[in-house]
């Protein structure tokens, strides 16, 4: 968790995601990211020069067998107060509407969901749990699919709601989350969506992993490049030039 900890306070104040006396909300959808994030942040919280107060928030899709019982229990553990917000995205998307590409409307509407909730709570910052391989897969999703440069940005306002989103865990590679989920037991709660693994998202993720065979430094010069370029709003604050380098590696062991 040190080392988990080291990048996510690093790339917190490269881009000042974090201000005195903010209430940040993590978005906890179950998954390994999402909850190691939790963990994390909980842990930031006690030792961060900026004091925050800190949520969960779980958008439920509404499928039986997902349990968030464990993750409210990991929350009242940690001092974490942890609102589980019920919906029927999962009935809607794929009993009423029947979707054949669903992942960009479950996205659409859980992303209302969770902004939904937060206003009822008066949180206008959410921390949500995309890490380095998300982020560059993002930009290939982009380039292959749009056909632009793009990514989703490491602190983004959404100016119709009012609401900061940040990512903490950009410096953190995916195998890193990974094992610490598991070292710590995380709770994760098993998704049973049947587009689940047959995404565009999936396919370029294998692709990404396929190429970095050949070339082991593929991803880093991307993640670089972003921050270089740099795209919108990945230029990083505090010094105004790269902060990844060499002295970061993603995918090395907790």
């Amino acid at each position: 968790m040190r080392l988990i900890l080291s990048h996510m306070r690093r790339c917190v104040e490269d881009y000042r995601m974090i201000e005195a006396g903010d209430q940040i909300a993590v978005g906890v959808s179950g998954g390994k990211d999402s909850l190691v994030l939790l963990y994390a942040m909980a842990k930031l919280r006690e030792f961060y020069p900026l004091p925050f107060e800190l949520h969960a928030v779980t958008v439920h899709p509404g499928p039986a067998e997902m349990d968030f019982g464990p993750v409210a229990a990991l929350c009242r553990e940690l001092g974490v107060e942890y609102h589980l917000i019920q919906t029927e995205i999962f009935r809607v998307i794929f009993e009423y509407r029947k979707e054949k590409n669903p992942c960009s409307m479950c996205a659409k509407m859980r992303r209302g969901a969770m902004h939904n909730a937060l206003k009822e709570l008066g949180i206008s910052k959410v921390a949500l749990g995309h890490h380095f391989d998300d982020a560059v897969e993002t930009f290939f999703l982009s380039l292959f699919y749009e056909g632009r440069l793009s990514c989703f940005q490491p602190v983004t306002y959404l100016d119709r709601t009012g609401i900061t989103q940040i990512r903490p865990l950009l410096y953190c590679g995916e195998g890193v989350l990974r094992n610490a989920a598991a070292r710590y037991g995380l709770p994760v709660v098993h998704n049973p969506c049947p587009a689940d693994g047959a995404t565009r998202r999936q396919e370029v993720k294998e692709l990404v992993a396929k190429l970095s065979r050949d070339y082991p430094k593929l991803k880093d010069y991307v993640f670089g490049a972003m921050q270089r370029l740099p795209l919108p709003a990945w230029g990083p604050l505090e010094h105004g030039i790269k902060r990844y380098g060499a002295d970061y590696a993603p995918g090395q062991e907790e």
